[in-house]
């Protein structure tokens, strides 16, 4: 019998030895993600591929299983642990190596797999480990699987019937870098910066890159699991800094930034100016919806208000619906939708059919950069950056707020709000015209200007965006209205940064 994992255990001990440790917090709404060794262990790992076996079973899907691993120095022992617990729970398990997440999630259509484990850390600091699940592809497991995941493993609920089976697959990585390129040829050159912060796109990205005619110029594209420089998140400003100067440095048309799994990318233009994730979205949505009329797109409650009212976009007859934050949150809508692509102001971008298949992939969304460039051949990247509307927008901004009181301090700024406006009252000396509660609540006012409060959730902290069409004073009254309640609330602290 498989003994019921512990929440913590102090290492070079016995106890650590014997037991299976898996902190109950690793457990989030949409993967998981713990500090290896201080919060999770090998045989915690291997409690948790029992876990996912298990719930295959429950979820009436077959037990067939593609895992893959990044690159850090612990993430194929930990690979390995979790494919024990998956052969035991009778998975059959394609190994694909090491990968970056995408790929895993290509490899299920390649390999005809229903189910995915791919153990990543993302873009996290060295430490930490986690993976991304799914058994419906190409969604990946929501807070209803991951919460029953999570009681299955806690209390060793485990269906071992035993007689898995592992493969390990040659190829795919092959296969998934010449299906990234097929149909895809620029008509003209193009240099782009190719930044990858030494983690696992450096496999991948300047070769498939290289492929559809890029002049790479690459940046960290070395594997270094230290991350010597800055962690391999286009969302750090250390890492646009680098590509910026590199930009500047060698002339290139537009610089490219791949996070440390390889399902985001972040964006510079040729002026070394960064453009934030969810203008790179409706300025991709913009070129599709030219191919593509009236197409429909998602995007985050966090994203850019301007989905609502580019004229440009607009012309098109595109509509755009807000959603929840998330990437399983929003690859489930944009599956269930239909929609052409969704995007999230993080950097997760979704393309269905005939762009991708339907889950994030940074190479698909760099495509996509690359390609509208080349369907410009008169202006640059800052000029269609240029062509968007202004609106001036806030950082995402992150007060402090406990995991265990976070869900509840929303709850009560959505009712508080919500009375307000109920009543007719003005929100920053306007009249509201419409909220969206689908995750938090954005409050968006009648010139355009909105404002979201939202909780974390990955980190013990909640999320505040504000932005104005109109002026940066707009942007600053609707925060003044958001700051003035959450700074009253005793359990809220305070913030990583504010305008």
């Amino acid at each position: 019998m498989f003994p019921k994992p512990v929440a913590s255990a102090a290492t070079n001990t016995a106890e650590f030895e014997r037991l299976p440790l898996v902190k109950p917090t690793g457990f989030r709404e949409y993967d998981a993600r713990w500090l290896f060794e201080t919060e999770l262990n090998l045989k915690g790992v291997q409690a948790i591929g029992l876990g996912i076996g298990t719930l295959l079973g429950e979820l009436g899907v077959e037990r067939h299983i593609v895992v893959g691993h990044d690159f850090r120095s612990y993430s194929q022992s930990i690979k390995l642990a979790l494919t024990s617990g998956l052969l035991a729970a009778g998975c059959r398990v394609r190994d694909i190596g090491l990968a970056v997440t995408p790929m895993a999630y290509f490899a299920q259509f390649d390999l005809d797999a229903p189910a995915v484990a791919m153990v990543t850390a993302s873009h996290n600091d060295n430490g930490w480990t986690g993976i991304k699940m799914g058994a419906d592809r190409p969604r990946t497991f929501g807070p209803d699987e991951i919460g029953r995941l999570k009681e299955i493993v806690m209390s060793a609920s485990f269906d071992m019937p035993g007689g898995g089976k592992l493969e390990s697959e040659d190829g795919v990585a092959e296969r998934y870098m010449a299906d990234l390129a097929k149909g895809h040829r620029l008509s003209r050159p193009i240099k782009a910066v190719c930044a990858c912060g030494n983690g696992t796109p450096s496999v991948f990205s300047p070769d498939v890159l290289r492929a559809i005619g890029v002049d790479v110029v690459e940046l960290d594209c070395t594997l270094d699991w230290t991350f010597p420089r800055y962690n391999p998140n286009p969302e750090d400003m250390k890492m646009l800094h680098a590509i910026a100067e590199k930009v500047r440095e060698t002339g290139a048309d537009v610089g490219l930034g791949f996070d440390g799994d390889g399902d985001r990318c972040g964006v510079v233009d040729n002026e070394g100016e960064e453009i934030f994730a969810d203008k790179i979205g409706l300025l991709i949505a913009r070129d599709l919806a030219k191919q593509m009329p009236n197409a429909k797109f998602i995007a985050d409650v966090k994203s850019t208000g301007l989905f609502l009212t580019d004229p440009e976009l607009l012309s098109t007859g595109a509509t755009t619906e807000y959603w929840k934050t998330g990437h399983s949150y929003m690859k489930r809508r944009v599956n269930e939708t239909g929609a052409l692509a969704g995007f999230e102001k993080s950097g997760h971008f979704f393309f269905n059919p005939p762009v991708g298949r339907g889950y994030d992939d940074g190479l698909i969304s760099a495509i996509a950069v690359l390609e509208m460039l080349d369907r410009n051949p008169g202006k640059s990247m800052a000029d269609l950056r240029r062509s968007l509307p202004q609106s001036w927008q806030s950082p995402t901004m992150s007060p402090h707020c406990a995991d265990e009181i976070k869900y509840e301090v929303v709850d009560r700024t959505i009712a508080h709000f919500k009375s307000r406006i109920e009543k007719g009252e003005p929100f920053a000396g306007q009249k509201v015209r419409d909220i969206v509660t689908v995750n938090g609540i954005r409050i968006i006012l009648e010139d355009g200007s909105w404002g979201l409060v939202r909780a974390s959730s990955n980190k013990p902290e909640l999320v505040v965006v504000v932005e104005s069409p109109v002026s940066e004073k707009g942007m600053r009254d609707v925060f003044a209205e958001i700051d003035g309640y959450l700074s009253a609330q005793p359990e809220v602290g305070e913030y990583n940064q504010k305008i």
